[in-house]
């Protein structure tokens, strides 16, 4: 059995929260693994806690830009949502730049305090996946904070180049672009964002490979590779198993294809629609 449900934030959060996610599977015990991606991943366990191999149990997570995957053991149960948090969203709502969380797992109470713990407890009370969503919009759009201060302008742009490129741009090529050298281009950008620039690059061609191989086209790995600007399949293939500890089939027999709900749902998304696999 399986319950997916996505929904895009509120038009206040646009810019710090790309969407959250709502799900409920079961079935046998195993392993779950947390691949990379260009968004901070909060976690909020509705019933019972988060395993992560090699850490602590929490009940409710907050992950940085990484490179390798994030290991997580279930019981065969899994119950909670997904918050996919932008890396400037870092700043606004947890008070702290990207680059600190990077690599790194931390309950989410070690930044939010007794309100993550009330959060999470409301959250698994509420009745509906539209009244969870609600509570996620109306909490986050309370933590927004925008005296803490701005990133670089300049590292904004390389965010912008890198992913409008879909991370098929030359570093050298974007440091003269910004009048910066490679070396204090790799510094800054890694400070704010967590990553240096050709591994955010990677991530980010990584993405949108999962993204279409998710959808409900289903393209083959040898399409999904001249699509996402891989030399070849073969070249895929070894980012999904450096990147993700498994391979590209292996992954996308383990989550089912997802509609590109926030196209479907319209300026009038995140109020009055949701989505259900």
């Amino acid at each position: 059995m399986s319950e997916y449900v996505r929904r895009r934030a509120a038009p206040v959060l646009r810019g710090l929260v790309s969407g959250y996610s709502g799900y409920r599977w079961s079935g046998a015990p195993g392993l779950h693994h947390g691949l990379p991606s260009t968004h901070l991943t909060l976690v909020i366990c509705l019933s019972g806690t988060l395993d992560f191999v090699g850490r602590p149990s929490s009940v409710s997570v907050a992950g940085g830009l990484h490179d390798d995957p994030v290991v997580m053991s279930h019981d065969g149960r899994q119950h909670g949502l997904q918050l996919d948090v932008t890396w400037r969203g870092a700043r606004a709502l947890l008070g702290l730049p990207a680059g600190e969380l990077a690599s790194d797992v931390v309950d989410l109470t070690d930044l939010l305090g007794d309100r993550a713990s009330e959060l999470a407890e409301r959250l698994a009370a509420a009745p509906t996946w539209r009244h969870r969503f609600w509570l996620l919009d109306t909490t986050l759009s309370g933590l927004v904070d925008d005296s803490r201060g701005e990133p670089p302008v300049e590292v904004v742009q390389a965010w912008r180049r890198l992913t409008e490129t879909s991370g098929n741009l030359r570093i050298d090529g974007l440091a003269r672009e910004l009048g910066w050298s490679r070396r204090h281009l790799n510094s800054r950008f890694q400070r704010e964002i967590g990553l240096p620039p050709k591994v955010a690059a990677r991530v980010i061609r990584f993405e949108r490979a999962r993204r279409l191989l998710r959808s409900p086209h289903r393209p083959s790995l040898a399409e999904t590779a001249v699509t996402c600007g891989y030399v070849d399949q073969a070249h895929l293939a070894r980012d999904f198993r450096a990147l993700g500890g498994l391979t590209a089939t292996q992954w996308r027999a383990e989550f089912p294809s997802v509609q590109d709900v926030d196209a479907a749902l319209g300026d009038d998304g995140p109020h009055d629609a949701e989505q259900r696999h």
